[in-house]
């Protein structure tokens, strides 16, 4: 089955654009379509939708809450938040809301692709180092930045879990920690795994977020 796809953008030519990409791709579908937050979520509520790509900037009800609200229900779709500028406080924002990652919408049409992909696999792998860029810049604006680790969920995690959890919100893939613990990637995706399910997050990206809320890592990357 294709992976279906929805594009939630108030430019009608950019959707027109994506829909074109993504049509053309053999494992995927462009299902539904809206031109604001509120239609989305009404057509949402009729389209079966594996991978939600969002606008942030939009009239009626912008992404970052209608990424909110998407993300609040049962089983929701991944959410790709697609912003004109890097390191935007909108894109800041939509990760704390819950989507998966964020891109740029200038960004070359296989990055988005392998970006699709990647996170409908359930690995939301999306430009880590950007999304840890951004979170540098926003770090101060998190109530716990700076403080010592208070998420209580974090004493769960064995001394290996919090070194893999680390070196995840330092923005590397399962590749290079493997490398750099000299670990097998396939257990380094078991622990991912695990830290996932003991912090109750969905993704990596939640992981780098958590991790600055925390204090576990500071504006700059580091530990």
């Amino acid at each position: 089955m294709p992976i279906r796809v929805m594009l939630v953008d108030d430019q009608v030519l950019l959707r027109t654009g994506f829909r074109m990409v993504l049509d053309a791709q053999p494992d995927m579908q462009v299902v539904a379509e809206a031109g604001d937050g509120v239609e989305a979520l009404e057509v949402l509520r009729a389209a079966e939708v594996d991978v939600v790509l969002m606008d942030v900037r939009m009239p009626k009800l912008d992404g970052v809450e209608t990424t909110r609200r998407i993300c609040s229900d049962p089983n929701p779709p991944k959410v790709l938040i697609l912003t004109t500028f890097d390191l935007d406080e909108y894109a800041f924002s939509g990760l704390k809301a819950g989507a998966s990652g964020f891109m740029l919408k200038d960004v070359p049409p296989g990055e988005l692709l392998a970006a699709i992909r990647s996170v409908h696999s359930g690995d939301a792998v999306v430009a880590p180092s950007t999304t840890r860029r951004l979170l540098d810049r926003f770090a101060p604006l998190l109530p716990n930045a700076g403080k010592e680790p208070r998420h209580k969920e974090l004493g769960r995690l064995t001394d290996r879990e919090r070194e893999v959890m680390l070196l995840v919100a330092q923005g590397l893939s399962n590749g290079e920690i493997a490398a750099r613990l000299v670990l097998s990637e396939a257990t380094v995706k078991t622990h991912v795994g695990r830290i996932l399910t003991k912090l109750g997050l969905r993704d990596r990206v939640q992981v780098v977020v958590l991790a600055y809320e925390t204090g576990l890592v500071r504006a700059g990357g580091q530990g």
